[in-house]
């Protein structure tokens, strides 16, 4: 016996839509997130295909103090060559054609479609420019806490453990998009960003093999990342949530770490952002309204940045992002 599909639109989805008169109404998005990674973002087209490559100095030619009548000793600067992966996430619309003849309004039905699929697809993005690993999922790109997951490796100096231990941690990023600094990417000869493609009136088959005629769109984003300079970015990791929560963990001294760990701050250049979840937002925001006067809290300041009002560590703006999660394992 067939049963209820959920992965096509079907009447009773018209239905909720519909209002009385049969007009389709707006749908509240309840299931939309804040996800500002992707507006601060640049993206760079990779240098070969899908993979792009990129050289590191890992190390600096010595130099002597000269003698007259000796020579000069040669020596050479060190290299190491990076490619990094892009991955494509990709969506399917289908709707049936006689479901859009009875909507009576064809082009918003699939417009209210297509919106959950963008929404859709940049949820996914967003948690995988954190979260992405392509060690453990080759269909994936390498996202930055992969990269930023080791206290001893070379880049642990960029990690700043705020002593959380169990698995309901969360973490804090600073991060500097540009061009010698972090990008996204995509493959060579492709677009940035979210491709529709609409496949137009497509024969389809249900899943008792039957067919049936059905509007289709297809939606393709080819994306990767890269970090060029592991020293602009920094990590607060191992933030307990439940201390977090309580009150009881003080945010601004790891945020004054982070901030002196950046190489950006020496050396101004790109874009710099902090990105975190709601309860360190509304962490920071506690203690940013203590008028107590026993502390000495560099505080969060309200600036204009692209015409929008935003909250600033130190004239850096901070991002609420919900792609950060509250269940991270701890970083050793």
């Amino acid at each position: 016996m067939a049963t209820l599909s959920t992965s096509v639109i079907g009447l009773i989805d018209l239905y909720k839509s519909q209002n009385g008169n049969g007009q389709i109404i707006p749908v509240i998005e309840m299931l939309s997130e804040m996800n500002p990674i992707l507006d601060d973002a640049m993206a760079v087209e990779c240098n070969q295909g899908t993979t792009h490559k990129h050289a590191i100095r890992t190390g600096l030619p010595t130099v002597t103090w000269g003698k007259l009548y000796k020579g000069t000793p040669q020596s050479k600067s060190r290299r190491a060559q990076v490619e990094d992966t892009t991955g494509f996430v990709e969506g399917l619309s289908s709707v049936d054609t006689r479901l859009l003849k009875l909507s009576g309004n064809e082009g918003a039905v699939r417009l209210a479609e297509a919106t959950s699929y963008l929404e859709s697809m940049s949820q996914e993005v967003a948690t995988k420019i954190f979260y992405g690993n392509s060690a453990a999922d080759p269909d994936q790109f390498m996202g930055l806490s992969p990269r930023y997951n080791d206290l001893s490796a070379a880049n642990g100096n960029n990690i700043i453990d705020a002593g959380g231990t169990g698995i309901d941690n969360t973490s804090i990023w600073f991060v500097t998009w540009g061009d010698m600094q972090t990008q996204l990417l995509y493959p060579k000869g492709t677009q940035a960003g979210v491709q529709r493609e609409d496949m137009g009136k497509q024969r389809v088959l249900d899943d008792e093999g039957n067919p049936y005629w059905a509007m289709e769109e297809m939606f393709t984003w080819n994306i990767g990342l890269a970090v060029k300079d592991w020293r602009y970015n920094v990590r607060i990791a191992n933030i307990d949530v439940s201390d977090l929560i309580a009150g009881s963990l003080n945010l601004y001294t790891f945020m004054r770490k982070a901030y002196y760990k950046m190489y950006g701050r020496r050396v101004p250049n790109g874009k710099s952002c902090i990105y975190l979840n709601s309860d360190c937002m509304e962490a920071l925001d506690a203690l940013a309204t203590n008028a107590g006067a026993v502390d000495n809290f560099v505080r969060l300041t309200p600036k204009e940045i692209e015409g929008k009002s935003v909250l600033t560590y130190r004239g850096i703006p901070l991002r609420e992002t919900d792609a950060l999660l509250n269940t991270e394992a701890r970083v050793v």
